[in-house]
């Protein structure tokens, strides 16, 4: 049995870093250092879509301040 074979009956959760980077996790396991539970749960493809949804910037948030930082020099 692969790990595919599981996934229509895994229940995942969405999980957020510090950079505002978004990933789904095994619902029934501890979070990977440094990744909190955003508050969605679901099948994998609800937290998927979910991430499609809420992520509308995929660059990390250091990334995102140092570019605003740069516009604002730039005025």
């Amino acid at each position: 049995m692969s790990w595919d074979d599981n996934d229509d009956k895994q229940v995942w959760k969405v999980v957020l870093n510090h950079e505002e980077q978004y990933s789904i996790w095994p619902a029934d396991r501890e979070n990977a250092l440094g990744w909190k539970d955003e508050g969605k749960v679901g099948t994998k493809q609800e937290c998927l879509d979910h991430i499609k949804e809420v992520c509308t910037d995929m660059r990390p948030l250091s990334l995102r301040k140092k570019m605003e930082e740069m516009e604002k020099k730039n005025k």
